[in-house]
């Protein structure tokens, strides 16, 4: 993997580099600008170290990433994101999980290779990427040779991204929705999906279009999400038609059907329903209009 190859040294100097975004928090795109070394919170509420839900293999995910032995989660608690609609609220709003070293989240890495997962399956990682380097670094030394999934909301900062290059082997990005006031207003993020796309970017960038080896199990490159929510709230067409011109034709896609009112939803009319399998099927329909070709659903 590509953090094998940077290892000791460039690795080293990355872990350096992202624990120093802590002294005055711009780990993720809110830019909070507060002294998580010195124990001060913004927005996600992550402190200076990760704090984890749970981990474990996981066969819920793509099949492109739970083959036969399952993706090795990592669900860290506390979000950059506030979604009202969010389905594991209970540890990303209300930080459901413990605070562990270094040393603790490299074991859970090996832990999970161990265990014969085909991926460390790093679940909304975007406010401890620190943390997660220096783990990484630790783990890297002790043996771990499985490729990374950065599993994220979208909301992520060009240049902890940029320190990422050569380190993460699969970038999987949620876009949400494709429009900025919709997005700050479900999700508190302003400029969400301009943020985004420009996360997207340098995403593929980095590991181009999904690839897969001999036994259909991803290997690198880029997997989007796109939840279809109710209304066409999530603004499909233009998620779609930016990864097909912008992105690849050739993006794989995940076209999600399991929106349902969860968390705060109810307070909105809007998201107070789950969508219909017309709804569905149009957002599909959608994708293959923009042209892409590689459209899971």
């Amino acid at each position: 993997m590509g953090y094998r190859d940077l290892f000791p040294d460039e690795l080293a100097a990355r872990v350096e580099k992202a624990v120093e975004l802590l002294a005055d928090c711009t780990v993720c795109a809110r830019n909070c600008h507060v002294n998580r070394l010195q124990g001060e919170k913004g927005f996600c509420r992550g402190g200076r170290l990760a704090a984890v839900s749970s981990w474990g293999p996981h066969f819920g995910e793509e099949d492109v990433l739970v083959g036969r032995y399952g993706s090795g989660t990592i669900f860290f608690a506390n979000c950059n994101l506030a979604c009202r609609f969010c389905q594991n609220c209970d540890i990303s709003q209300y930080g459901e999980g413990d605070e562990v070293t270094a040393r603790e989240l490299a074991g859970a890495m090996l832990e999970l290779q161990e265990m014969g997962c085909h991926n460390i399956n790093l679940v909304s990682p975007s406010h401890y990427v620190p943390q997660i380097l220096e783990a990484l670094y630790i783990a890297a030394g002790d043996g771990l040779k499985l490729p990374l999934v950065y599993n994220t909301g979208g909301y992520d900062a060009l240049p902890t991204l940029k320190l990422l290059d050569g380190i993460v082997d699969i970038y999987m990005p949620d876009i949400k929705f494709g429009d900025d006031e919709i997005g700050e207003r479900y999700t508190g993020a302003a400029r969400y999906f301009t943020v985004a796309r420009q996360a997207v970017k340098e995403m593929h960038r980095q590991v181009g279009d999904l690839e897969v080896d001999e036994r259909g199990i991803a290997v690198r490159g880029l997997l989007v999400r796109h939840l279809v929510m109710p209304g066409d709230l999530s603004r499909t067409r233009e998620v779609m038609k930016f990864l097909a011109e912008e992105i690849s034709p050739y993006t794989f896609v995940n076209i999600m059907d399991q929106y349902y009112p969860a968390h705060e939803a109810r307070r909105y009319p809007e998201l107070s329903r789950r969508i219909t399998r017309e709804e569905f099927r149009r957002a599909v329909e959608i994708a293959r209009e923009c042209g892409l070709r590689r459209i899971y659903a």
